[in-house]
Order: structure tokens, then C-alpha cells, then sequence
């Protein structure tokens, strides 16, 4: 394509695979889930290298800033190549911990844990949550 063709946010935010739809993109545009400097941002906004966009995917939330252009969606090692991820360490650990924490699931029919099985419970949450070092 021309360099001086303009490339919009959601088919930039599409090609990088950040949405996996173009039309996912361009409805969180307008839902005011892309911003640009805190300011939401339409699906036409144009992109320019080094802006930072904030973008809410459900409870996910990420910062990044545009190193490079890409046109087409692409694989997922090159599109990475596109963007700079600069989402605070503590936002991915929410998101991290949301969806790997142990899920305890009993047995039909054990009947009600004992005090001892619900100690081993705790002991087992708590250590999940603790930091590692």
C-alpha cells in the first residue's frame, strides 16, 4: 500500500489481533473502550507511530504504543512486532490471576468437607496468592 495512505485504529487494532473481528474493533471504538490520551477515540481516528491507546476487552485491560504499521492481520509473531505492550505489571497479574486460580471441585456426593479439608483448601488458595520470590 502507499505510505501516504492512512490506516484507521480499528483496522490497525484488527490486524495486530488485539480484536479478532474488524467489527469488534470498530464497535469498541465507539463504545469509548479505545482511547487515545485519555480522550475516546472514533474508529476512523487515524494511527501515527508512537501514539498510546488504552483499550478495555472485558475486564482485560491494555496499554500500547504504535511502533510500526501493519496494513493486514498477520500472524501472531509478526503482529507483536507492530506494537509495544506498556500495560502496568500490576493490570496483568489482575487479569492473569483471574483465570488461573485453582477451582476446587468436589466429588459428587463426598457430602460436606471436614474442618481438615477446608484448612487444606485455604492452605492451597493462600499459597496461590502469595508472591513468589
Amino acid at each position: 500500500m502507499a505510505e501516504t495512505e492512512k490506516l484507521r485504529i480499528d483496522k490497525y487494532l484488527w490486524a495486530i489481533r488485539v480484536f479478532k473481528t474488524r467489527s469488534l474493533a470498530t464497535d469498541a471504538c465507539k463504545a469509548g473502550r479505545v482511547k487515545l490520551k485519555g480522550q475516546n477515540i472514533k474508529p476512523s481516528a487515524v494511527v501515527k507511530v508512537g501514539d498510546i491507546y488504552q483499550i478495555s476487552k472485558g475486564i482485560e485491560r491494555k496499554v500500547i504504543e504504535v511502533i510500526d504499521f501493519s496494513y493486514n492481520r498477520t500472524d501472531a509473531k509478526i503482529a507483536v512486532t507492530k506494537y509495544k505492550d506498556l500495560t502496568p505489571v500490576e493490570e496483568t497479574h489482575a487479569f492473569k490471576s483471574v483465570f488461573q486460580a485453582p477451582t476446587l471441585k468436589r466429588d459428587r456426593g463426598a457430602g460436606r468437607p471436614t474442618k481438615k479439608d477446608r484448612r487444606e483448601t485455604d492452605d492451597l488458595l493462600d499459597s496461590f496468592w502469595q508472591e513468589e520470590d
